[in-house]
């Protein structure tokens, strides 16, 4: 049986994994910089595990989930040291006028459910516990679309990896055995220029997309651009394609003209996610950007560690003698070496491999 850290105690990994809903709410907060605050959020951490039980008891069929996860600069407040290997502020990629941003938030709720009253109630019970304590950052109630589909018209997620491919994807192993179990987690929040969009024709769109429309089917190698969505977001480790997970969702208020994809990837090491943002937005090689891009635009963008429910469950609600002296790593807005080879690029992720999906 595979182990997550080659040992008899293999951590609890939050529900990462668990199947795709119909429904989300995806809550960002920052936590206030009083003292109390931060105390206050971390006995929080300890309780929430009761406290989705508590909501998810009143409609067990819902499949209720929660999963908690930390940006950099809340950890080292929060826990201190040690911290995740690969924990740091989001990377800001930036060519022309593509800029993926970097926004405030501390901590990430991503809760998932058949029904969205029952997002909305233990997202309600979070705030009521810890809401004197944190600021809203942003945000989003999102919901599936018709046959899994984006706002856009195309399904979503047809490449997600499954079963033991999906575990060695997205949580952390061996590599860094004390935080086991853990996930990085990547958050961006598009919005779509929907007119522009529908002005041009279905072929059209399959070519940015990479894939048609209808079927869902890839678009040939012969025939797909090499700028395609799907053409760029194919990341590479010795021949063989590394994935992430996602799950995706619309969101959007019509009356305001607002129709949204919220990006959300989770991963082993965010430097697979950081590669595909990097194809997308500077270019593979740098200028053959993503086309998506022209008609989608990031207004957010946070990265996050989801440590595993044994982490959550152990915090305490002292501060760490090392939070106040932590010091998270400095990492530049902007990448200093285009990605114009993933071929040539070692990820040092060695069974994270899977098969190749062009």
């Amino acid at each position: 049986m595979m182990t997550l850290n080659g040992s008899d105690q293999i951590p609890l990994p939050q529900p990462v994994l668990a199947p795709l809903t119909r429904a989300a709410i995806f809550l960002v907060v920052t936590v206030k910089p009083e003292p109390e605050s931060y105390a206050t959020v971390r006995s929080f951490c300890s309780d929430l595990a009761g406290l989705i039980r508590a909501v998810e008891f009143r409609d067990i069929d819902a499949g209720l989930t929660c999963i908690a996860a930390f940006g950099s600069d809340a950890w080292d407040k929060l826990f201190g040291n040690p911290r995740p290997a690969e924990l740091h502020p989001f990377r800001e990629f930036r060519s022309g006028n593509r800029h993926a941003v970097a926004t405030p938030g501390d901590v990430l709720f991503h809760i998932r459910a058949g029904r969205m009253d029952i997002c909305f109630e233990l997202a309600t019970q979070i705030m009521e516990r810890i809401g004197d304590a944190v600021l809203p950052a942003d945000e989003v109630q999102g919901f599936r679309y018709f046959e899994d589909r984006d706002l856009i018209g195309f399904v979503d997620g047809t490449e997600n990896p499954r079963g033991g491919l999906a575990l060695e994807s997205a949580l952390v192993g061996d590599e860094d055995a004390a935080f086991a179990g853990g996930s990085y987690v990547i958050v961006q929040k598009y919005l779509h220029d929907m007119k522009r969009w529908n002005a041009i024709s279905t072929e059209e769109q399959e070519r940015v997309i990479g894939r048609r429309k209808l079927s869902d089917i890839e678009l040939d190698d012969a025939v797909k651009p090499a700028s395609a969505h799907t053409a760029l977001t194919v990341i590479e480790e010795d021949g063989k394609e590394v994935k992430i997970l996602r799950d995706n969702m619309p969101f959007g208020q019509p009356s305001r003209g607002e129709f949204g994809t919220y990006f959300i990837g989770y991963s082993r090491t965010p430097r697979v996610t950081e590669l595909m943002l990097e194809n997308m937005f500077v270019g593979r090689p740098p200028g053959n950007y993503d086309r998506l891009l022209d008609f989608s635009q990031p207004i957010t963008g946070g990265l996050f560690f989801a440590p595993s429910v044994t982490f959550l469950e152990g915090a305490g609600e002292e501060q760490p003698a090392a939070a106040a002296s932590a010091t998270p790593p400095v990492v530049s807005d902007s990448p200093s070496a285009p990605a114009s080879s993933v071929r040539d690029t070692s990820l040092g992720i060695g069974s994270l491999r899977g098969e190749r999906h062009e």
